[in-house]
């Protein structure tokens, strides 16, 4: 699975000048979003998304990386454990 990242800010044409667009721009330049977050925040389709982010893609404004799926669920408490085991050591 796959996150995406706007790099640089595209001129939108008419067919992506809904607000769900910019919507979807706006969330990719402040952070790394996957495809299901961009369909949850904007409310379009799946393939309408995917299409965007080809478009974006052959302009050369957005980058992207894997998603890390964690192993295991514990792995996402390994922070606090640290602290609560140095708060009980001192």
């Amino acid at each position: 699975m796959k996150e995406y990242r706007l790099i640089a800010w595209p001129e939108l044409s008419g067919s992506f000048g809904k607000m769900a667009y910019s919507r979807m721009l706006a969330d990719m330049s402040h952070r790394y979003m996957s495809v299901a977050q961009l369909v949850s925040s904007c409310g379009i389709r799946r393939n309408e998304v995917q299409q965007f982010l080809d478009t974006l893609d052959s302009r050369g404004v957005l980058t992207e990386r894997d998603l890390f799926v964690s192993d295991s669920v514990f792995n996402s408490l390994r922070p606090i454990g640290g602290w609560i085991r140095r708060a009980l050591n001192t």
